[in-house]
């Protein structure tokens, strides 16, 4: 990675960029049905493999590798338990658990060079390991934070920043609830959390194809030979692995359901504007890695999306409130920042 100072402001501003809106790219769904989410999903995905189309178009159809797709499909594999995650734990607690569980999975594998990639080199390796602890236990800050969100029995709202959701008894009751309204309230915790770190476990990994292909792009012998070292070339390959991946699970879903899927109508623009967000926020997320490289990255932009949703929840949805709250979201600001500072200082 080059040290100018052009490659860090690009690194630094790609980085805010997807942070706002990773943290902000559910806000679109708020006041609307999702059910089980697996058509949601498929939509969300749909428009961010169109976004990467118009990327790749623009970037005049870089190389396409395969092996970018699998990444792709290790993201698509954990997004599709997020929905389950919300009803079960309440997506503030899931966002804690699979972020942090994505922030030490992205920067040890990037940092030590697991899964056949090579290990990072940082100019102050312990400046570089304080910031990523920082960028961790920063978003267990966010475990104290209380929301106030009226409770709905048949529906859940994905966009319920930073709140435990408990579900209701009566929701037996309910003609279209799902699976995860069956389960008892231990069960939805035990249940919830696992889902959240195995997602978190698959975010995490979701670049290493990705790291693969370049870091045996310089190796003569080997087959990814001469491919590009700009991330973003690699876009349109991860983003059809995400497309393709929905799909199949989409099919699966509908032979389960024996044709009769869940479909909600109401949900289609607001998750497609959902997709585009996201979209929007990984192309950014590439560039950083490319100017800043993962092993900096990661920690940023995995920690600060929790601090955005909490910005919505107070200033706009007015879901945290009171003097207690209000430190704790400022706490959780300042620890973030240092943590941030020090993984970028590391890289100096």
């Amino acid at each position: 990675m080059s040290s100018n100072g052009t490659d860090l402001t690009i690194g630094f501003f790609s980085s805010s960029v997807a942070v706002l809106l990773y943290g902000s790219n559910f806000v679109p769904l708020k006041k609307y049905d999702t059910g089980d989410g697996m058509f949601l999903q498929w939509v969300l995905c749909a428009s961010i493999w169109l976004v990467a189309l118009v990327v790749n178009l623009i970037l005049r159809c870089p190389k396409f590798w395969p092996f970018a797709m699998v990444g792709g499909c290790i993201w698509a594999t954990g997004n599709i338990a997020v929905v389950p995650i919300i009803k079960t734990i309440g997506l503030g607690l899931g966002v804690l658990i699979w972020g942090s569980f994505n922030t030490l999975t992205g920067w040890a594998s990037s940092r030590y060079g697991w899964f056949g990639t090579d290990a990072e080199e940082v100019s102050t390796p312990l400046l570089n390991y304080f910031g990523a602890g920082l960028s961790v236990v920063s978003a267990f800050i966010f475990l104290l934070i209380k929301s106030e969100i009226p409770s709905n029995t048949c529906s859940v709202d994905t966009t319920s920043l930073l709140t435990e959701h408990v579900m209701s008894k009566t929701e037996e009751s309910c003609p279209d609830y799902s699976w995860v309204d069956k389960l008892s309230a231990a069960q939805h915790r035990i249940v919830g959390c696992s889902l959240a770190v195995v997602s978190g476990i698959l975010y995490g990994s979701t670049f290493v194809p990705i790291i693969y292909i370049k870091d045996h792009s310089k190796r003569n012998d080997s087959t990814y030979a001469g491919a590009s070292q700009y991330d973003l070339d690699y876009m349109f390959a991860h983003c059809s692995g995400i497309f393709l991946t929905s799909t199949v699970y989409l099919l699966v879903y509908c032979i389960a359901m024996k044709n009769n899927p869940k479909l909600y109508p109401e949900a289609v623009l607001p998750g497609s504007l959902s997709g585009v967000l996201w979209a929007i926020a990984t192309c950014c997320w590439f560039i950083a890695n490319h100017a800043l490289s993962a092993v900096v990255s990661f920690p940023i932009i995995t920690a600060g999306p929790g601090l955005i949703a909490a910005m919505w929840g107070v200033f706009v949805f007015k879901e945290i409130q009171g003097l207690r709250n209000y430190l704790l979201v400022i706490f959780a600001f300042c620890i973030i920042l240092t943590g941030a500072l020090c993984t970028a200082f590391s890289k100096l």
